[in-house]
């Protein structure tokens, strides 16, 4: 079964080829990404790793979390699915208006 990592701190020059090199060091990479903004087209520091096989994607983790890519101490992790609503963002006005004194 296939486990999906999360991989933080990465350097804004990292590609998705290169990211996908580093990891098949440790077994089939299925799927490498990089989160790109929106706005700007660049890289958002993180990205995500989806490994073939379990074992080898626990052994990356063990091995890769701390370890330096371009520069950075990566912070690489098990990815946790994302919850319903997407986060962020509160609806509604907070606090009231202050009144105008006379």
């Amino acid at each position: 079964m296939a486990k999906t990592l999360y991989v933080g701190n990465l350097n804004f020059r990292t590609d998705e080829e290169g990211l996908r090199a580093t990891f098949s060091n440790f077994g089939t990479v299925t799927d490498a990404r990089i989160v790109m903004d929106r706005d700007t087209g660049r890289s958002r520091g993180f990205g995500f790793v989806e490994m073939e096989d379990d074992s080898a994607a626990d052994t990356a983790v063990e091995q890769m979390n701390g370890a330096d890519l371009d520069g950075r101490p990566l912070r690489v992790n098990e990815a946790q699915p994302r919850t319903e609503g997407g986060g962020g963002g509160g609806g509604g006005r907070r606090g009231g208006g202050g009144g105008g004194g006379g």
